[in-house]
């Protein structure tokens, strides 16, 4: 009989599609998992409704149940949108560590302005200087901005605050 504990390792061994640094676990988008007669049922959340790596993030976890030995029922939830505040600490680390400016939690009730984007108060995740600027606020993906740092010189990927 497998369990949940098992099942959420197991989980936390998937790299995200599109930031293979982080798992699907520590992106937050694993929402809940429940073990009953042999069906593992997991719920999850996309970072964004649109988003194309949904069907490859549902076809691995449904692998890794059955590796496990059990039968998967992997659903979508959209009830509730993800947000990075989902995003473990681990996470976070994981994608300091690699180049990525984790972003800044969230306020209570609160959206982030082009002005807050635009301040200098993001830190390089290369060097940890605050003297960075916005260069383009689209990056490759919906919730990612090109930021550029003046002390080392290095571009780098900011998380938007979402």
């Amino acid at each position: 009989m497998v369990t949940e504990s098992q099942v959420w390792d197991a989980l936390a061994e998937i790299p995200d599609p599109e930031i293979p640094v982080v798992s699907l676990v520590d992106l937050g988008v694993v929402r809940d998992v429940a073990v009953e007669d042999g069906t593992v049922r997991i719920d999850f959340t996309p970072t964004f409704l649109g988003c194309p790596a949904l069907e490859v993030m549902r076809d691995v976890m449904a692998e890794r149940v059955r590796a496990l030995g059990a039968e998967p029922d992997v659903r979508v939830v959209l009830d509730d949108s993800w947000s990075t505040d989902k995003i473990t600490p681990g996470g976070r680390e994981k994608l300091r560590t690699s180049g990525f400016a984790p972003p800044a939690p969230r306020s209570a009730g609160t959206t982030t302005s082009l002005v807050q984007l635009n301040s200098s108060a993001f830190r390089c995740p290369y060097c940890g200087s605050t003297d960075t600027k916005l260069e383009n606020l689209f990056g490759p993906t919906p919730c990612r901005s090109v930021r550029y740092c003046n002390a080392c010189r290095q571009p780098f990927e900011q998380f938007k605050t979402i």
